[in-house]
């Protein structure tokens, strides 16, 4: 009798332990780290909001230092940082779409003065 109590209270406290370690922020499967990749395409907008093209025609939504993305507008360029999904924006003139796939830019490399899909 002393080894069924002490099993299911045992089982009682591992259960309650798992259950605080699923309901702590960041700890669910979807919060994996993300590794920095890289990815080359077409340079695409302004005011801001920058868009990345690639080859297969995959579209990326790029967030970071404008700056450096506003002087590469029009041409090929490889980017390296973060994908993840879409993130609230601040624009006005459209929602954003969660679906389309972000890019935290960490660095922007210049390939090409013109876009060689045409985009």
């Amino acid at each position: 009798m002393k080894t069924l109590l002490l099993a299911l209270a045992l089982l009682s406290a591992a259960t309650l332990l798992a259950l605080q370690q699923e309901s702590q922020p960041g700890t669910t499967p979807t919060d994996k780290p993300l590794s920095q990749q890289t990815v080359q395409g077409c340079l695409q907008g302004g005011d801001h909001q920058f868009t990345l093209t690639d080859s297969r025609g995959t579209t990326y939504r790029l967030e970071g230092d404008s700056a450096k993305l506003k002087e590469h507008v029009g041409h090929e360029i490889e980017v390296a940082g973060t994908i993840g999904r879409g993130s609230a924006s601040s624009s006005k003139s459209a929602p954003p779409d969660d679906s389309q796939s972000t890019i935290q830019v960490v660095d922007v490399k210049h390939l090409s003065g013109r876009c060689r899909s045409g985009k």
